[in-house]
């Protein structure tokens, strides 16, 4: 920070409001081509993932007990931090949520698809997991009241009197337009789970000594009762998450040993997550004044808010220092009047990260649940060689937002957060443990088991 001046300062300001003025509705114009690349391909992923540029902020989420499918009400009175998981044959539901900021009125319908534990397709028939119709319609909307940039937004509340799930498993989300699904719009993952069996866990430092201030390990034990698993060691596939990410999900542990109907997961490494640092974080809930960490907000030179947030700093070798955080997720909310939903306005959020001199390993990216904690083309960032510093400018709608810094590197599939993150065992995380039960000769992988603890509280 001690490079940073009030000059330099402002002349980020200046320079970055410029900029502005050459920023098309969705994206950045020196981030035109990457994106245009990005929504080209059209071929179904099973993740999380947009195919059009006018859809922001899908949000799937659990809805809240008590309240009514159809009721019109904040997204911030769902539980909209927590993740879209659902108990089958339960009256739980999930709550689907979208802007579409060509603010018209388009014809959008959704299915959804029953995946393998590793996010494959199913070899099953969709009426061995799905009861009612194969596509349905969307057809809760509003429009956006008092916002500068204009949107539709679209809710739906499943499952509900016209799809029934009936097998649990990991399934795909898909909405499309005009009753076709070719034209895909995006894809969101769920799961849906029942108890068929027990899991003990535990997180605690590295059992491996030179990790032990760097790593947290996640040992569990899996208790199984139900005469359909004859075959534990061939038929049950543990998944551990990290904060609820997938992409560095660990896969493919084996069971050290069987007892007594139980099945031990105590390795020394193969287990392991790297600890991180709590995750950075910023405020637009209100845009009419600045909170701690914003620079500053203007909407002077484009038609469009403007977020200029303080310069970060590099956490690669520092101390650990314990702060709130909510673990990479982000809120929609605005404290302005209205309702989130609908009044919520869209503002371009400009990322500073000084480092000096550039780093020739890979691309740096702003990183966390709002990107899907996925690298994506929106989310990359430029080297400013005057203010010797990473940026970033990311179109967001108001709300509290973690965030963190990442390193990919070529030919890398999982990003890098130590590069300027560092990363402490004491960080304090999120873990799940997911359990995946296959019947012999069958073809669908059961969830039989979430298992959710926290690295502080277990």
């Amino acid at each position: 920070m001690k490079n940073f001046f009030p000059g330099k300062l402002a002349f980020r300001i200046f320079i970055s409001a410029a900029a502005c003025l050459h920023i098309c509705t969705f994206v950045s114009a020196n981030a035109r081509d990457t994106t245009a690349n990005y929504f080209a391909d059209k071929t179904l992923r099973y993740e999380d993932h947009y195919y059009v540029p006018n859809i922001k902020t899908a949000v799937l989420t659990p809805l809240q007990k008590n309240q009514s499918s159809d009721d019109q009400t904040d997204q911030s009175t769902f539980n909209a931090l927590e993740p879209p998981i659902l108990e089958l044959n339960s009256d739980q539901q999930l709550v689907l949520s979208f802007d579409d900021l060509d603010a018209d009125l388009k014809t959008y319908s959704y299915t959804i698809i029953h995946c393998t534990y590793k996010w494959e397709a199913s070899n099953i028939l969709v009426s061995q997991y799905l009861d009612g119709f194969a596509d349905n319609p969307i057809s809760d909307y509003r429009f956006s009241r008092v916002t500068l940039q204009r949107y539709t937004h679209y809710t739906v509340a499943f499952p509900n009197d016209g799809l029934k799930i009936l097998a649990s498993g990991n399934y795909i989300l898909e909405v499309f337009t005009d009753n076709d699904e070719t034209k895909i719009c995006f894809t969101k993952r769920f799961l849906v789970f029942e108890n068929k069996v027990t899991v003990d866990a535990t997180v605690h430092p590295s059992s491996m000594v030179e990790n032990r201030n760097f790593d947290q390990e996640v040992d569990f034990n899996i208790n199984y009762t139900s005469q359909e698993i004859t075959d534990p060691m061939a038929q049950i596939f543990p998944v551990i998450l990290q904060n609820n990410r997938w992409d560095n999900a660990i896969y493919g542990l084996q069971p050290q040993f069987l007892k007594d109907q139980q099945l031990v997961f105590d390795y020394d490494n193969e287990n392991n997550f790297k600890g991180g640092s709590e995750f950075r974080w910023f405020d637009t809930r209100s845009l009419r004044y600045q909170t701690e960490r914003i620079q500053s907000i203007q909407k002077d030179s484009v038609p469009l808010y403007n977020v200029f947030l303080l310069p970060d700093e590099r956490r690669t070798y520092k101390r650990y220092v314990n702060s709130d955080d909510i673990n990479g997720k982000f809120l929609i909310k605005t404290n302005d009047g209205g309702t989130s939903d609908i009044d919520a306005d869209y503002a371009w959020i400009h990322f500073l990260l000084p480092w000096d001199p550039p780093t020739d390993e890979g691309t740096m990216y702003v990183f966390g649940a709002f990107s899907d904690w996925q690298c994506k083309p929106d989310c990359k960032m430029t080297y400013n060689y005057i203010l010797k510093g990473y940026e970033a400018n990311i179109f967001l709608k108001q709300g509290y937002y973690n965030y963190e810094y990442v390193l990919m590197r070529p030919k890398e599939t999982v990003c890098d957060d130590f590069f300027a993150e560092g990363m402490h065992s004491e960080t304090e995380n999120d873990y799940t443990v997911l359990v995946y039960f296959r019947k012999q000769g069958g073809w669908a992988d059961q969830l039989v088991c979430v298992r959710r603890i926290n690295s502080r509280v277990q």
